[in-house]
């Protein structure tokens, strides 16, 4: 792709609708946040601070979130020994 292919793509973006944006705005604030959410506070909940750091910093929307969520957050648990002791 030119320079002058995305220059024109980058120009034809302003003839979308404005409901159209505004939809597409609200609707990855809406998709964002929870699973934003829950990654943040399993990260926390881990102890894991460079995935805290990396999930708060970058948008990606969601991927980040979601491979943390059901992938390496859950590979930790596995890991951790057991918090529980006996009782004596």
């Amino acid at each position: 792709m030119t320079v002058s292919q995305l220059l024109f793509q980058i120009s034809t973006v302003s003839q979308i609708d404005p409901k159209i944006i505004l939809f597409l705005i609200i609707f990855s604030i809406f998709w964002v946040l929870p699973w934003k959410g829950v990654a943040l506070w399993k990260a926390a909940k881990n102890s894991d601070k460079k995935w805290f750091i990396v999930i708060f910093l970058l948008n990606t929307l969601s991927l980040i979130e979601i491979l943390y969520i059901f992938i390496f957050a859950k590979r930790k648990k596995a890991t951790r020994p057991s918090q529980t002791e006996p009782d004596s």
